[in-house]
């Protein structure tokens, strides 16, 4: 079958809340709708409002030919109104969504897929259609090679100000295409500097960051077919992927002279921070509800949404995960017994905790982290009673917008350091590559050694395919996000050992000091480790000058990608253009170093080889796209790493390490490196 023909999916996503039967794509490619595939609403008027939009100025637009086919009845998938949102964390609406990505997977051809989209379309949620057609097409092997749009481009109102959408309609009705400039965002739209929390807005709000986030669940699904769910490693790698973002808003933090996140552990106390998201939802037609400070969680009574649960519940599955830590057995759904091992457990406790269709035992263990969310969400209306939804915190696209993401995340995090904690330390023989010491690492970045430098950035996203029922043409808003000047690393190292060998280069960055200004005692600065970077190294023997760009970063993924710029950096075909949705996840490249200070903030850089031989995992790799292979893994193959995901920052220390510096082998080093802000704002082509 032809790559066009597939294609042809992909129009399915545009303009979400118009009809099929409506003109789609840059060519104005109209869906052959069945009559009887029609909603109800358009029946009685089918044929004069199908064949009303299969004309334009020029002519008949290019029909596209839908078959009839049986379709499976989508009763339970109505449930969730096309006109409220749609959140994975709700049991309910993650089931119903694993049933829809179960009928798309089980169509036997791309055809009959087609079919069964096209009907579904006009039917079911917006926001559900988008998310089950996607987990679909990123895993029906005829349907890979997909390059599937940004989710900004069909559902921009979860991630601008709700302002831009009216002077968005202006500019499309009004202004001839070649004369629109782009809407500017203000950098500061929902609070101001009275608010302390805000000065991480930056962080929170960043449109790469929080897409990263709706596409690494979008990637590693909790509810479907168990064969799209059950990837190598899939619940360490939530814990680690989560471990670094928490890391990440720490250092953050410390830039902004905040202290570290305050875990959220009294469930029944107040939350003391407020956040107004100034969003609006284009699908509900209702604002994202705020929470103000000073909020309790209450008790669940929504039946609308089929939640009954208690505060105790939460706090019996929390008990329930600590008696597994503390016994190191969890129970499966059988009552046999799990160990947690030390390499396979963190494996089984993040799948435990999430908690996805691969816990052990769901019943006994809940749906602590989702649940968590959810609670957090409905705080504002937890029975209902004023008809209200959920606020950002019960939508992956969102919840990253919240301070108080943070707080249950680092709780959720620290559940895992205490599983963490239980296992052997690392042995200097552990940690060592005998014969190869790491004699000098650099950073280089403009000309300037050892000193990066971010400063603030302006870039534009087309919003137009996400504007139902608008003239059509591009309609550009224009947002302020961190950047940081291109930069390198340099690294010597001598092998002794009288032969080649191979090693894997592992770079982490961490601040130097603590918030009081203090050094780091090891135990809390290795969980202030943001990983920048791990790939391997051939090795000659004697001396090895490694020189690395930090556009290769293992850890994050093009800004073009980033918001699927589908004419840059596209493979050309075969294995790699195959691979490319799934390299839509990754960490967003422009914020891959922290914001630093105008003075310069002291950090340190951490460079280790550990032995290859140690790490490698066999499988053939070659065409496949790994660029963001250590938060996302590689597609349908394991995870390219042996060792536990952060290794060699993931245990505590061994006896005697009380600072990074005593905990130094041969084949690591440490280099103070600064990063400096400039507080100004540049255009793109910088």
């Amino acid at each position: 079958m032809s790559g066009d023909k597939r294609s042809n999916l992909l129009l399915l996503f545009d303009r979400p809340q118009e009809p099929c039967f409506m003109p789609k794509g840059d060519n104005n490619s109209v869906f052959d709708v069945p009559q009887d595939y029609l909603p109800e609403k358009y029946k009685p008027v089918g044929q004069v409002v199908v064949s009303r939009f299969g004309e334009s100025e020029t002519g008949p637009n290019p029909k596209i030919p839908v078959k009839r086919i049986s379709v499976p009845p989508l009763d339970e998938i109505q449930e969730i109104r096309r006109d409220e949102n749609f959140s994975l964390f709700i049991p309910k609406h993650r089931k119903i969504a694993g049933r829809l990505i179960n009928i798309f997977l089980g169509v036997k051809s791309v055809d009959d897929l087609l079919s069964v989209a096209v009907y579904a379309r006009d039917r079911v949620n917006p926001y559900l259609f988008n998310y089950a057609l996607s987990v679909a097409l990123l895993h029906r092997p005829d349907t890979q090679n997909l390059d599937l749009p940004s989710f900004i481009h069909s559902f921009p109102d979860k991630f601008v100000d709700a302002k831009v959408f009216s002077e968005a309609r202006e500019t499309a009705t009004v202004v001839p295409q070649g004369n629109r400039v782009p809407i500017e965002i203000p950098k500061d739209y929902t609070a101001s500097d009275l608010e302390e929390e805000h000065r991480l807005a930056y962080f929170r709000e960043d449109i790469g960051v929080n897409l990263h986030h709706w596409h690494w669940h979008l990637v590693y699904p909790f509810e479907a077919a168990r064969e799209v769910v059950n990837k190598d490693r899939r619940g360490e790698l939530f814990y680690y992927m989560h471990q670094q973002i928490m890391a990440r808003y720490n250092f953050e933090r410390l830039c902004n002279k905040l202290k570290r996140v305050e875990r959220f552990i009294d469930w029944k106390g107040e939350i003391k921070e407020a956040y107004f998201p100034k969003l609006d939802s284009q699908v509900a037609s209702r604002s994202w509800p705020a929470r103000v400070a000073h909020q309790k969680l209450s008790n669940l009574r929504r039946e609308v949404d089929q939640i009954v649960v208690d505060i105790d519940d939460l706090e019996r599955w929390r008990d329930r995960i600590f008696e597994a830590i503390n016994k190191g057995v969890v129970r499966d759904a059988q009552g046999n017994n799990v160990q947690l091992t030390e390499f396979e457990g963190i494996n089984v406790l993040g799948n435990m905790i999430e908690s996805s269709i691969l816990s052990p035992d769901r019943g006994y263990y809940g749906d602590m982290h989702n649940m968590g969310h959810v609670f957090i969400s409905y705080i504002h209306d937890p029975d209902h009673r004023h008809l209200e939804s959920f606020g950002v915190m019960g939508d992956s696209t969102t919840a990253m917008r919240d301070p108080i993401f943070y707080r249950w995340h680092g709780y959720i995090d620290d559940i895992f350091q205490k599983f963490k904690s239980t296992l052997p330390r690392y042995t200097e023989d552990q940690l060592g590559y005998s014969g190869i010491t790491v004699d000098e690492i650099s950073l280089e970045s403009n000309n300037a050694k050892n000193n990066l430098q971010t400063l603030w950035q302006q870039s534009d996203v087309d919003l137009s395919r996400g504007l139902d029922f608008q003239p059509r043409g591009a309609v550009f808003v224009r947002f302020t996000h961190l950047q940081h000047v291109p930069f390198s690393y340099n690294i010597v190292v001598n092998n002794s050992t009288g032969g080649n060998k191979e090693g894997t280069c592992r770079i982490f960055l961490s601040p130097k000091h603590d918030e009081r200004g203090n050094p780091w005692l090891f135990r809390d600065q290795r969980n202030m480790m943001v990983e920048l970077d791990k790939f391997r190294v051939n090795l000659k023997q004697g001396r090895n000058i490694i020189k690395r760009a930090s556009t290769q970063s293992s850890v994050t993924i093009p800004f073009e990608r980033t918001f699927r710029d589908l004419d840059t950096n596209r493979p050309t075909g075969g294995d790699a253009l195959a691979q490319f949705n799934f390299c839509g996840c990754g960490w967003p490249q422009h914020m891959l170093i922290p914001k630093g200070t105008p003075e310069g903030m002291p950090c340190q850089l951490f460079v280790m080889i550990s032995n290859y031989a140690d790490d490698r995992v066999d499988q053939d790799v070659s065409g496949i796209c790994n660029d963001a292979e250590s938060f996302c893994g590689i597609k349908d193959r394991k995870y390219p790493d042996r060792r536990n995901m952060g290794y060699p920052f993931d245990r505590q220390p061994r006896d005697g390490v009380n600072s990074l510096q005593e905990f130094l082998t041969p084949n690591m080093r440490v280099q103070d490196v600064t990063i400096k802000f400039n507080n100004r704002v540049f255009q793109k082509a910088m």
